[in-house]
C-alpha cells in the first residue's frame, strides 16, 4: 500500500503533468507542514518540478514558531527550581539568553518526555515538587493536552500553554503580503482534526487555491496538480487529496474536546509577530493548571520577531523570513556553516519538522 504512494512511474507522470499544466505562468505555492518539507526535501520533489513552479516552507513547525517568550518562560521557572518537562525537538531551542538544554547541563531540572501523560506521571511520583510541562503544538497535539486537563492531573502539574491554530497563521502571511502566495499546500495532520471548513473562507476571500494533502510523493505531487488544475478552471476552492485521512468536518471528538478546554485568544508568533485569534489558552475554570498564571510570570509580548540570540548578541540567523516564505534555508548566511543540526543557531535547524533541519539532512 505504502509503496503505491511512492510508485515512480505515477509519479513522473504527474511531475509531467504539472509541468504542461505551469507552462507559460510563474508559481509560488506554499506549504505549513514539517512533515511536508520533510517528504519534499527527502524524495527530492523540487527537482523533478519546473522552475517555474517554486514550493515554499511556511510557518508549519510548531516548535520554530514558539516565540522566545515562551522559551524565556520555561528557562525562568527551571531555575526557580521546579522539573520542566519538555519534548525533544524544544530541548535545544535558544531563548533569548539560554536554552533548556544548557541550564540543565548546570543542574537544572529539565526532563525530555515523549508525551504530556509522562509528565503527568512525574508529577504523581514527585508530589513534593511542581512539574510544568511544555504543551506546545498546533491543533494535531491540542488534543491530547485537553484529555489531561479534563482528567484533573495532580495539583502539583501545570503547563505552559503554547498551542497555536494554522488557518489564522495563513491568513496573517495572505494581509500581510510580504510573501507572494499563489496557493496553499495544506496540512495533513492539523486538517485530520480541523477537516477542510476553516480554510473555506481563505479561498473565497483570498482568492487562493488550497488543497489538503497527505505526505507521500504522490500525494504532494497530486495535492500540487489539484492547485495548478484549480487555476486552468479559473477557481478557488478547498480541496482533499488527503480523503484517506480527512473529512471535510474533521474530528468532532478532537473538536469537542478542544472547545471544552481552551478559549481562542492571539497569540505571539517567532517570525511573524502576534497574530489576533491564533493561539489556545485554559479556559477560567482550568486556569490553576496555567504555569503563567499559577506563579505570576507575565510573559513579554515584544520579542516574538527578535532574531534568535546567543548570549546577549544577535546572530544573523533568518529563521524568521524562513517562516514567513521570504527565503529558503540555502539564503541564510549561517546555514550549513556555522548553523547545524549539532550546533543549531536558531530553531528551523533543531526541530526534526524545521525547513534548516530537512534541508541539511537531505541537501545531497
Amino acid at each position: 500500500m505504502l509503496y503505491s504512494f511512492r510508485d515512480p512511474r505515477t509519479v513522473h507522470r504527474l511531475a509531467d503533468k504539472i509541468k504542461e499544466l505551469s507552462k507559460g505562468t510563474t508559481f509560488r505555492l506554499m506549504h505549513v507542514c514539517g512533515t511536508h518539507e520533510q517528504s519534499i526535501s527527502r524524495w527530492g520533489l523540487r527537482d523533478i518540478l519546473p522552475k517555474n513552479l517554486e514550493i515554499v516552507a511556511g510557518p508549519g513547525c510548531p516548535v520554530c514558531c514558539t516565540p522566545l517568550s515562551d522559551i524565556d518562560l520555561s528557562i525562568e521557572l527551571a531555575s526557580k527550581g521546579y522539573i520542566i518537562t519538555t519534548f525533544g525537538d524544544m530541548f535545544g531551542v535558544p531563548g533569548t539568553k539560554t536554552s533548556l538544554a544548557e541550564i540543565r547541563a548546570k543542574g537544572k531540572d529539565v526532563r525530555i518526555v515523549y508525551s504530556i501523560q509522562d509528565a503527568v506521571n512525574l508529577a504523581k511520583e514527585n508530589k513534593g515538587r511542581q512539574v510544568v510541562h511544555c504543551a506546545i503544538g498546533f491543533e494535531t497535539t491540542a488534543p491530547s493536552t485537553a484529555i489531561i486537563i479534563l482528567n484533573t492531573p495532580p495539583s502539583n502539574f501545570s503547563i505552559i500553554c503554547s498551542h497555536k491554530l494554522i488557518p489564522p497563521a495563513m491568513e496573517a502571511l495572505l494581509i500581510g503580503k510580504e510573501c507572494r502566495i499563489d496557493g496553499f499546500i495544506a496540512p495533513g495532520h492539523v486538517s485530520t482534526i480541523i477537516g477542510s471548513k476553516p480554510y473555506e473562507p481563505l479561498a473565497k476571500i483570498y482568492k487562493k487555491p488550497i488543497v489538503i494533502a497527505g505526505f507521500e510523493p504522490i500525494d504532494i505531487l497530486y495535492g500540487i496538480f489539484l492547485i495548478l488544475k484549480q487555476f486552468k478552471d479559473g477557481r478557488q476552492n478547498v480541496e482533499i487529496e488527503y480523503r484517506r485521512s480527512v473529512a471535510p468536518k474533521g474530528n468532532p471528538l478532537a473538536i469537542k474536546l478542544l472547545r471544552s478546554v481552551f478559549d481562542i485568544c492571539g497569540s505571539n508568533w517567532r517570525g511573524l509577530g502576534f497574530i489576533p485569534k491564533s493561539g489556545l489558552q485554559l479556559k477560567k475554570k482550568f486556569e490553576k493548571f496555567d504555569a503563567e498564571k499559577l506563579f505570576s510570570f507575565k510573559r513579554a509580548t515584544g520579542n516574538a520577531c527578535l532574531p534568535v540570540r546567543q548570549g546577549h548578541r544577535a546572530t544573523k540567523c533568518r529563521c524568521g523570513d524562513i517562516l514567513k516564505g521570504l527565503i529558503s534555508p540555502l539564503d541564510c548566511p549561517l546555514f550549513s556553516k556555522t548553523c547545524k543540526p549539532d550546533n543549531p543557531i536558531g530553531p528551523c535547524m533543531v526541530s526534526s519538522e524545521g525547513a534548516c533541519n530537512a534541508y541539511y539532512k537531505y541537501r545531497k
